[in-house]
């Protein structure tokens, strides 16, 4: 018996372990991960310009203008920027193996988009970014799942905020239970004109029945002190005693020898004759 509790001891033992070090591998993998991410590599929410190129801008330059050192979108590692400091032609970027930017669309003048890509062959890039240039602004193009990403979160928002709204004109008592308060019925409460409440006639105990019950109470309590003025010294009031009646038992013991008195004596019966009898 000692030895079936023990086996089951240990492995429950054993499984919380492993429990144990799951979790800690997956909290590790979590960090490493979030570690890993360089938040400084979104540069959704930014922009670029350079006001002395914007009147000169068309499609022979808008690469050289791209391509300044205060542009945080540029990539100096890439393969323009060797071809620039070889004062080579961007024909040769065909010919390269690496990361390169080109101008994929121009509408002058007004809008160019340029794309980022990295090149394996010159017949295979995989493209990695976008870019597109307004009025000499430069934004960088949001993917697919930041534009998803970012859509949703702004609907979750809206359905909590719709939420958080409803809440705050609920309204609940014990005694009610729930009901809804908006800000624009009271508003309507106070514009909306008053109905006036028609006047009842007032019952026979309003009119009697209350000062009746003063003036019983008054007789039997009458008050001890008299103030004629406020702010007067009160004035301490004399009751007259009135004899106080007899009480039912002298009543009755008067009553009982009125009753002897006046009750006249019954008569006395003489005892019966006896007659003799006849033989």
């Amino acid at each position: 018996m000692s030895m079936a509790v023990t086996t089951s001891n240990g492995l429950r033992h054993q499984a919380a372990t492993r429990r144990t070090a799951k979790t800690q591998f997956l909290r590790d993998h979590l960090f490493t991960i979030m570690a890993s991410v360089d938040f400084r590599d979104n540069l959704l929410g930014i922009s670029w310009v350079d006001s002395g190129w914007v009147p000169i801008l068309n499609p022979g330059n808008v690469l050289d203008y791209f391509s300044e050192r205060s542009n945080p979108f540029y990539d100096r590692t890439c393969n323009n920027e060797i071809v620039k400091m070889q004062r080579l032609t961007l024909e040769h970027l065909n010919q390269m193996v690496g990361v390169e930017y080109i101008l994929l669309h121009a509408q002058e003048p007004i809008l160019y988009i340029i794309r980022k890509q990295q090149r394996q062959s010159p017949t295979q890039v995989i493209p990695l970014a976008d870019y597109y240039i307004i009025a000499g602004v430069v934004y960088q193009a949001p993917d697919l799942g930041t534009v998803i990403s970012s859509r949703v979160l702004s609907a979750v928002h809206g359905i909590q905020s719709a939420f958080d709204e409803a809440m705050s004109y609920c309204r609940y008592h014990p005694s009610k239970g729930y009901w809804w308060h908006f800000k624009d019925q009271e508003e309507r409460e106070k514009t909306k004109p008053k109905s006036k409440k028609k006047e009842e006639p007032s019952s026979l105990f309003q009119r009697h029945r209350v000062d009746t019950l003063l003036l019983d109470l008054r007789s039997k309590f009458p008050p001890t002190f008299y103030q004629p003025k406020p702010g007067d010294k009160p004035i301490p009031v004399e009751v007259k005693k009135e004899p106080e009646p007899p009480t039912e038992a002298a009543k009755q013991e008067e009553r009982e020898p009125a009753t002897k008195s006046s009750a006249p004596a019954p008569p006395s019966k003489p005892p019966p004759e006896k007659r003799a009898r006849l033989q």
